[in-house]
């Protein structure tokens, strides 16, 4: 029978059949075999075959369904491999903050991009908007006019107000998201909220470094009340590209994405080369110039050079 992935833990993983009825199982072990290079086979999100027949100990899962897109990282205890963080997506919600912490420019497109290369919608959330002064709203304005231009939709909420609550039941009805963004950003509130009496672990921000502290160690489906699923998933410090080549990365940054043709060489790295039709658009001021840096750090990181800012 073909059920969900909701949740693993370790060896078992708990499934839920599409009637409702929930059940855990192990992984077969001739799956393990077929040279899957993630540290986890199965991730949450996946759609798999239970064999649950009254012979076997226990439910066995026999065959993992074809993905439709998934979200993956670096396996940050084996760098050698990757970890599938969910699968079968709708929607990506990224949640970055101004401040209490900070999230970075670098960080929120890094995660923009990897939704890109795997063809899922993104929705940027900037939180805390009730401790925010002057200074970080004129910051906001600055990136939702980016980013909108770009062709993301931008929100400012606040976790503590019901009018955001609202919108985002809205925006996630019906649909599988993911919410994904730095530790203390407020993931784990904001889902307490949406989904009561889950009572997922909250932590205070860290007054000696500003950074979150991790509340949560496994990403895990949770079902909405107003419809669809939310995937939470573990506080990221860092997301690195995985499978992704030096001269794709201008793909993924739509701005940059339908400028590709009118570059003088084809495989132009847009750094320095001439008649570069990405560079004449960022010196016109087309592309904004903390996206275009951040396209070189990304780059950078994958040449393993140093990058410079424009």
């Amino acid at each position: 029978m073909k059920a969900r992935v909701l949740k693993s833990t370790g060896s078992w993983y708990n499934c839920q059949f599409e009637n409702g009825d929930m059940i855990s199982a192990r992984i077969k072990g001739k799956l393990r075999l077929k040279g899957i290079k993630s540290t986890n086979p199965i991730a949450v999100g996946d759609y798999v075959e239970i064999d649950n027949s009254e012979d076997s100990e226990a439910a066995v899962i026999s065959e993992i369904y074809k993905r439709d897109n998934y979200i993956i990282r670096k396996s940050p205890r084996n760098l050698n491999k990757s970890q599938i963080l969910a699968a079968n997506i709708d929607q990506l919600f990224v949640m970055a903050t101004l401040k209490s912490p900070r999230t970075s420019t670098g960080f929120i497109d890094r995660l923009l991009m990897v939704a890109e290369m795997h063809h899922i919608n993104s929705i940027i959330l900037f939180n805390k908007k009730d401790i925010y002064g002057a200074k970080e709203m004129e910051k906001f304005e600055h990136y939702k006019n980016v980013y909108e231009n770009v062709g993301y939709k931008v929100y400012l909420i606040s976790n503590t107000e019901e009018t955001s609550n609202d919108l985002l039941k809205e925006l996630m009805k019906d649909k599988t998201n993911i919410i994904s963004g730095h530790s203390g950003a407020g993931k784990s509130t904001l889902i307490n909220r949406l989904i009561p009496n889950l009572n997922i672990a909250t932590k205070e921000i860290s007054n000696y470094s500003d950074k979150g502290l991790h509340t949560t160690t496994f990403a895990e489906m949770h079902e909405l009340p107003s419809g669809g699923h939310l995937i939470d998933t573990p506080g990221i410090k860092e997301l690195e590209a995985v499978s992704i080549e030096p001269d794709e990365i201008s793909h993924y940054f739509p701005e940059m994405r339908n400028l590709l043709g009118n570059c003088k060489f084809n495989n132009c790295r847009h750094q320095k080369e001439p008649k570069c039709a990405v560079i004449n658009a960022f010196e016109n001021g087309e592309i904004a110039e903390f996206r275009y840096n951040n396209y070189l750090k990304i780059l950078g990181d994958l040449l393993d050079i140093d990058y410079w800012e424009r």
